[in-house]
């Protein structure tokens, strides 16, 4: 059960307020959202669901600050992010969030540590502060005693995990995770799914996962799904 004080204390991390999203290929016009709306909660993990084209991943990169709406809102962590310069944009996007993709994006040439150390070159944090906050976000994944080790070297939980770490690094606002589980055997990705959840519930963090697998959806608090364009409420999962 909420209680009153952790119901005041809820409030809206995300706030999409009436997006449209229009892609233009020649002279066609490919409506992808429209007027969608939606509010996550600090602290909420939110899995949005839906068939592939429904627009899932364009709402993600509209929330994180990767793309701007045709018309709308989206306000994040208090900023009205797409009325934000690029130059501020990126700035923003550094300090808040930590993205986690499908095929884990890391660099093949970088150790974990390096990897994971990436976010934080844009940032004045000296060496010895980089060095400490990658050896904690590792630590965080379980995966301290593989940080010299290079991608090739280690599993695809273990390279999703390395992932993990770096969009932890910079303690960002918000975790957008692109289908993380998706490259993955169940074993693997059900242990994904295990630190997405102790992240959330441990630690707090904001989680919003796009996924077209019910199995993962449903380590949400909560699911939503769009269907061409539209967003309709699932439930708590």
């Amino acid at each position: 059960m909420t209680s009153a004080t952790d119901s005041a204390a809820a409030r809206p991390v995300v706030v999409v307020d009436r997006v449209d999203k229009v892609f233009h290929r020649g002279d066609e016009e490919i409506r992808v959202l429209e007027g969608l709306s939606l509010a996550v909660d600090e602290g909420e993990f939110l899995a949005l669901m839906g068939p592939s084209g429904s627009g899932k991943s364009t709402l993600l990169n509209l929330i994180g600050g990767l793309d701007r709406p045709t018309r709308g809102a989206v306000m994040v962590a208090g900023e009205r992010i797409d009325r934000l310069n690029d130059r501020r944009l990126a700035g923003w996007r550094s300090r808040h969030i930590g993205f986690v993709f499908q095929f884990y994006n890391l660099l093949p040439v970088l150790t974990a540590a390096r990897n994971v150390e990436l976010p934080l070159l844009v940032t004045p944090l000296d060496r010895e502060r980089r060095r400490r906050q990658v050896e904690v976000a590792l630590a965080l994944v379980g995966l301290t005693h593989r940080k010299s080790h290079l991608p090739r070297q280690l599993s695809g939980g273990e390279q999703q995990r390395v992932g993990i770490a770096r969009a932890l690094v910079a303690d960002p606002t918000l975790l957008l995770c692109d289908e993380p589980t998706g490259d993955l055997d169940r074993k693997s990705g059900d242990e994904i799914l295990d630190l997405l959840q102790a992240l959330n519930q441990r630690f707090r963090k904001t989680v919003i996962m796009v996924t077209h697998d019910p199995h993962a959806s449903a380590r949400a608090s909560r699911v939503v799904h769009l269907d061409k364009g539209r967003l309709g409420d699932g439930g708590a999962a």
